[in-house]
């Protein structure tokens, strides 16, 4: 997903549920901080975002813009609505969000702002998850120069998992 396409997909959450601020987890929040990322890091063709005041109005989201809606079959992305606890992120990650201002669709109305999780948070939550596209993005996003292993390793204890999970996370991180 291009940049104009997760500028898009947050101005029709603004629209969709009549808030401006969001909260983007996954691997697209990497719009946050790097301005072109890796071809490689751009598959995936979802943002998964919550309202920030008001978690509970993702549903809306995902019923307007939603895998399957009119939005996904017109435009070929989507938007998935998650929640504060989706992501199992590290202790003190809402308080690391980048903010992105995104233009407005119409001149002169409010500015959507996107807060992104910050990219050491996101790829820790996707190696807690496991799957092997995850450790394919971090592979990339390391070998792009886009991580500090030394980051990644200082805030595995803060994740919110058991022992076990968290030192499959530090044998991950040791791979990358």
């Amino acid at each position: 997903m291009r940049r104009q396409e997760f500028d898009h997909v947050v101005r029709a959450a603004a629209a969709a549920v009549g808030l401006d601020e969001f909260v983007i987890i996954g691997s697209q929040a990497i719009h946050g901080e790097i301005s072109e990322p890796p071809e490689e890091l751009l598959s995936s063709m979802e943002v998964d975002i919550y309202p920030l005041a008001d978690p509970d109005r993702a549903d809306y989201i995902d019923g307007a813009l939603g895998d399957g809606s009119w939005f996904e079959r017109t435009n070929g992305y989507f938007a998935h609505a998650v929640g504060p606890t989706t992501a199992k992120a590290p202790a003190g990650w809402m308080d690391r969000l980048v903010q992105v201002n995104v233009e407005p669709a119409i001149p002169g109305r409010s500015n959507p702002v996107a807060f992104c999780m910050e990219r050491h948070d996101m790829v820790l939550a996707k190696l807690v998850r496991g799957e092997q596209r995850d450790f394919d993005y971090a592979k990339v996003a390391m070998k792009a120069g886009l991580l500090d292993r030394s980051i990644l390793r200082s805030r595995i204890p803060d994740l919110p998992v058991d022992a076990q999970i968290r030192n499959r996370v530090e044998s991950l991180v040791s791979a990358l």
